[in-house]
């Protein structure tokens, strides 16, 4: 039998993050070693709390899950709660759940992971980079040791959502964004933009969430909310960023179209701070850092996404 892939997920749930976290789950050739949780769709006792609670329902509560950083590094950032709810998960009034949050912090277990798993380690950020950031600034020698960096962030040329030129989970923390994209020579990225190019059908969603599952049932409650938001505003699709992002991590093979290049963060700029710059034309000189998701196989997205709310 393979060898399974350790998969550390860093993640602020949030919503989109549920969705994700049960794909990854869900899939038999990946062992998910650990949630290190951010700030970000809300705060960080809430992701928290999420996280714990997905774990459960998922039946997965083996999975440890470390709190990290409480909010940016340096400046103050919004967060998502109108789209996801006050509490992260629409505000659904869930029982917490049973199992606690272990105490080791997250940028920690960051560095220790990938030392168990030297080589090996696919590690997936579906938020802010705060905490894979501070585990840079502790151990600068961590990208030896990861063998795949996925990245949810970022839009590929400045069309944005949290500002008109910036996406969410880098915009929080362009700062940490900026730290993380110097120190890994190569990284995969899922941006706002492939997943607007990748809606799935609010019919067909809505069908899988009828699906005789605990997961479906619990998903079904948590993203009414913002299902609601989405069909008022974007029409006849839902988009889910981190749901987009693991599956081009967990299947990489349904990427339709890719392209490599230089890749940066905006600090300053008085419109575009926290924008991501796509040196499309490799004018800078620097080097292709990263690999651009820029079609997927809508087929395939769909069906893992199916999957996961039918499992258990």
């Amino acid at each position: 039998m393979t060898q399974r892939i350790p998969l550390l997920i860093d993640t602020d749930p949030g919503v989109d993050d549920a969705l994700a976290l049960l794909m990854a789950f869900n899939d038999t050739a990946h062992e998910v070693v650990g949630l290190t949780i951010a700030a970000g769709n809300v705060g960080l006792d809430h992701t928290v709390r999420n996280a714990l609670k997905l774990c459960e329902i998922a039946g997965r509560s083996d999975v440890p899950v470390y709190a990290g950083c409480p909010g940016p590094l340096l400046h103050p950032s919004p967060d998502a709660a109108d789209v996801h709810g006050l509490d992260g998960f629409g505000d659904v009034g869930y029982a917490p759940a049973a199992h606690d949050v272990q105490a080791e912090h997250a940028a920690l277990a960051i560095l220790r992971l990938s030392h168990e798993h030297a080589g090996k380690l696919l590690l997936v950020t579906l938020g802010p980079l705060t905490n894979v950031a501070v585990a840079l600034k502790l151990d600068p020698t961590l990208p030896q040791r990861v063998a795949r960096l996925v990245v949810m962030g970022g839009a590929v040329s400045a069309h944005g959502n949290l500002t008109p030129a910036a996406e969410f989970n880098v915009a929080f923390d362009p700062e940490a964004a900026h730290l993380v994209f110097q120190a890994f020579p190569q990284f995969d990225v899922a941006d706002w933009e492939a997943t607007m190019a990748h809606g799935l059908p609010h019919s067909d969603v809505e069908q899988w969430l009828a699906s005789p599952s605990p997961r479906a049932a619990f998903y079904d409650q948590i993203s009414r909310q913002t299902r609601l938001w989405s069909a008022d505003r974007r029409g006849d699709r839902w988009h889910s960023a981190d749901a987009l992002a693991m599956a081009f991590a967990l299947n990489p093979d349904g990427a339709t179209r890719q392209e490599s290049r230089p890749f940066a963060v905006e600090l300053t700029g008085t419109l575009t701070r926290g924008a991501t710059v796509t040196d499309w034309n490799r004018q800078t000189g620097r080097p292709d850092n990263a690999r651009l998701l820029l079609g997927y196989d809508q087929a395939r997205f769909e069906a893992l996404v199916q999957a996961a709310l039918a499992a258990g």
